[in-house]
């Protein structure tokens, strides 16, 4: 435990981060000035806040759903394109790590409002999203229901460092 834990915050500073934790593309802890060999220090973050009830495979759909938008709504977000040793062409993907992190409703609820509060980019999974089988009902469900009322099962926010780390307050690494 000791030495994941280590790793952990290792990987976490490399990639200027603090807290959370890190999913992304690997290539977000190499390169910075010249020689390539210093760490890259964001100076945003991207963090998925998911409800601490959920079901494994619920936590999973709804982090790829929450970041999704992500890449078109905020571009620089977004990488450079991959090729391997083969010179086969694969999909860019996000140039930084996504954090994910845990909280019970409550702490969900507060935090969406905070985001909003501080015009951060977000989006945002309902349990009513479980029932629905699209993107048009999706939409509908939520735009039935005010922003205080959402049942929210998850969030996901992009944005300044700092300004992300006061949304998140009160929330856990992901275990």
């Amino acid at each position: 435990m000791r030495t994941e834990n280590a790793a952990r915050t290792r990987a976490e500073h490399a990639a200027g981060t603090g807290v959370g934790h890190a999913v992304g593309t690997g290539a977000e802890h190499a390169g910075g000035a010249g020689d390539g060999s210093a760490p890259v220090r964001f100076d945003t973050k991207i963090a998925v806040l998911l409800r601490d009830d959920l079901a494994s495979w619920q936590r999973l759909n709804v982090t790829a759903f929450l970041v999704s938008g992500f890449g078109t709504a905020s571009p620089e977000v977004i990488g450079e394109p991959y090729e391997d040793a083969d010179g086969t062409a694969h999909l860019p993907m996000f140039r930084q790590p996504v954090l994910v992190f845990e909280g019970s409703k409550e702490t969900v609820t507060a935090a969406h409002g905070r985001a909003l509060s501080r015009s951060l980019p977000t989006s945002l999974f309902t349990a009513d999203l479980f029932g629905t089988g699209n993107d048009r009902d999706n939409r509908a469900a939520v735009r039935a229901v005010g922003k205080d009322e959402l049942d929210l099962v998850g969030i996901a926010v992009y944005g300044p460092r700092n300004a992300v780390d006061k949304v998140l307050k009160g929330a856990r690494m992901h275990p």
